[in-house]
């Protein structure tokens, strides 16, 4: 079996494993990897942007050596490179538990139980719940599904089909480091900025890849894809972040909905561009919004299995 080959079967293979088992809820690789991170914190933290670059390449630098390590040891076969790139894939991936808290969400909007959508609201993203009404939490839930996509999905398949085992995993420790410490605020403003920076370059095609797939798919869910298109085009430079305007006004433009506005995080208040046209989203948006996500998802796995199969002939 060619290298191109067995790595397409490895992502498909990890694909499969996170729509069966999601991600394990106890000893999860990522959360390991941020308890590491903290603790290398401790030792790296200064109010300086070359301090966060020593952070960014240390903790990023490790799990890419990781990556090469294991990939060697298993890619000895072509079934040893299915069954690492199948690991690695299934550890980085979060798809399924995005669609499960997406659906999480617009079951307990539905009923009526703020309370619970509040709470279950720092598990997609990292906005200020108790400020938010019931169209404030479905908007900020649906802006959520919308960019994590793109970075708990189509990232980590891409990166995969580029890079192997290696891409898979250093594309999510980037991902997770930016979670963590890529804020605009006192502690973070320069520590952090390195972080922020790296992983601005690592979505810029998982993003627009996203965006296009987006509106291709538009249709499946009452859209069009030059609705999407459009508000693409139009809207999405006026968002603060070169990735998420991508992904988030594409699926505007798809569901027929006006995203963006006044934006409460816990560090503060940001006042966002709005992206798309139309109402704000509701509880059935939010909907249309999880099935997106899958079938982006999906067609995100076939995206990656051509790239890898095209690299390594």
């Amino acid at each position: 079996m060619r290298k191109g080959t067995s790595t397409a079967a490895g992502l498909v293979l990890g694909f499969v494993l996170d729509r069966v088992f999601a991600d394990p809820r106890r000893w999860h690789p990522v959360a390991g990897f941020g308890s590491a991170a903290v603790a290398l914190e401790g030792k790296t933290y200064a109010d300086d942007r070359r301090a966060g670059v020593v952070h960014e390449v240390v903790a990023v630098g490790s799990v890419v050596g990781i990556g090469v390590l294991v990939s060697r040891a298993g890619g000895s076969s072509g079934r040893g490179t299915v069954l690492v790139t199948a690991l690695a894939t299934w550890t980085a991936l979060g798809g399924r538990s995005l669609v499960r808290a997406g659906h999480a969400m617009a079951d307990r909007l539905e009923a009526g139980d703020l309370t619970g959508a509040r709470e279950l609201l720092p598990s997609l993203c990292g906005r200020d719940p108790s400020v938010l009404d019931t169209e404030g939490l479905a908007r900020a839930a649906l802006e959520s599904i919308a960019e994590n996509t793109s970075d708990a999905a189509v990232g980590p398949l891409l990166w995969g089909a580029v890079a192997g085992v290696p891409g898979v995993l250093g594309y999510r420790a980037i991902n997770t480091l930016d979670a963590m410490i890529g804020y605009r605020n006192e502690r973070y403003e320069n520590f952090g900025w390195a972080a922020a920076r790296v992983d601005d370059l690592a979505n810029l095609v998982p993003a627009r890849v996203t965006g296009l797939l987006t509106a291709v798919f538009a249709p499946l869910v009452g859209g069009t894809a030059g609705a999407a298109w459009r508000a693409w085009r139009r809207d999405a430079a006026g968002h603060p972040s070169p990735n998420a305007g991508v992904v988030e006004a594409s699926m505007a433009g798809a569901l027929g909905v006006r995203l963006g506005g006044l934006t409460q995080y816990r560090h503060g208040v940001e006042v966002r561009p709005g992206l798309g046209d139309g109402p704000a989203p509701t509880v059935g948006d939010l909907r249309r919004a999880v099935r997106m996500s899958a079938v982006v998802q999906g067609g995100a796995v076939g995206v990656g299995v051509l790239v890898s199969v095209l690299r390594r002939q």
